[in-house]
């Protein structure tokens, strides 16, 4: 090996440094997928997912929101870790109603002026291939509801429809867990969508695409229930996180649920809900 002075140690480590940045930046220019994992020694972090590889990444969600991706130097296979929840949310915010046919088949509340929000806690979060648990003992009718997440990456108050694009680091799955019979008897939703595991996130979140027209399908064990497209959503993204922020201050992490298609059906022990979306991935979870 070639002998490098000591007091270009430096210089040489920041050179590796750039090569791993632009390694990274060239295996999509547009878009990249981070994974959140546990190894099989239990440690947890993020990496890149390429193909059936995982590249381990230093730094949060602040880092890759400024577009820093910085390689740890570990790759693992995909199928040797555990896909965990891709992030830690202080809370899940969630639009109902934002697509016709589905607030036509719930009762709901049609050409609305202001959108229906609600919060559900960050204990429904679970990951892909978690399970959902069925509350048998209080609820007779519990539904699925593909949707697409918008994952926050920096903190937002206050941001314009025209700002929103900079506050957000990017889309994943989420499947908003109903128990219909009892969002229908009780005033608001807190019981009927906030049961633990009702909340499954992932598997992953992809960067860098337009999340305008993408189309989302449901399947329940195997079979198609829900297939749209997000242009048909009453209101468009920039619209919804604007108007939230203008409530309370985002977080980095923060879920926002955009709303759930036509088509959600009860889901019974047994079954497994599969949530696609277009250039994003599938969201499998069993329930039990």
């Amino acid at each position: 090996m070639r002998y490098i002075k000591k007091n270009h140690v430096g210089a040489f480590c920041f050179l590796l440094l750039c090569l791993a940045t632009v390694t990274l930046q060239e295996l999509d220019a547009q878009s990249k997928t981070i994974l959140r994992y546990r190894d099989s020694k239990g440690s947890e972090g993020y990496g890149l997912l390429h193909g059936e590889s995982v590249r381990g990444l230093r730094g949060n969600l602040n880092d890759f929101m400024r577009g820093v991706f910085e390689l740890s130097g570990t790759t693992l296979r995909l199928h040797n870790v555990k896909i965990l929840p891709p992030v830690k949310a202080s809370k899940i915010i969630a639009f109902g109603w934002t697509y016709s046919a589905h607030a036509k088949e719930v009762g709901g509340e049609l050409n609305r002026k202001d959108p229906l929000v609600f919060l559900k806690p960050p204990t429904v979060i679970v990951a892909h291939l978690d399970t959902i648990r069925y509350p048998l003992a209080l609820s007779s009718r519990v539904e699925f509801e593909g949707e697409l997440a918008i994952i926050i990456g920096r903190e937002a108050k206050d941001v314009t429809p025209d700002q929103v694009a900079d506050y957000i680091l990017g889309y994943t799955c989420f499947n908003d867990v109903t128990a219909r019979d009892l969002t229908e008897k009780d005033p608001e939703f807190t019981r009927g969508k906030g049961f633990d595991s009702f909340g499954p996130l992932g598997p992953w979140i992809v960067t860098g695409i337009g999340a305008d027209d993408l189309r989302i399908v449901t399947r329940l064990n195997g079979q198609v229930k829900q297939d749209a497209r997000t242009s048909e959503m009453i209101y468009d993204i920039p619209f919804l996180v604007s108007y939230i922020s203008r409530v309370m201050t985002l977080h980095p992490g923060d879920i926002i649920a955009t709303g759930t298609p036509g088509g959600s059906a009860p889901m019974k022990p047994g079954d497994v809900v599969e949530v696609e979306i277009e250039r994003i991935g599938v969201l499998t979870n069993p329930v039990r």
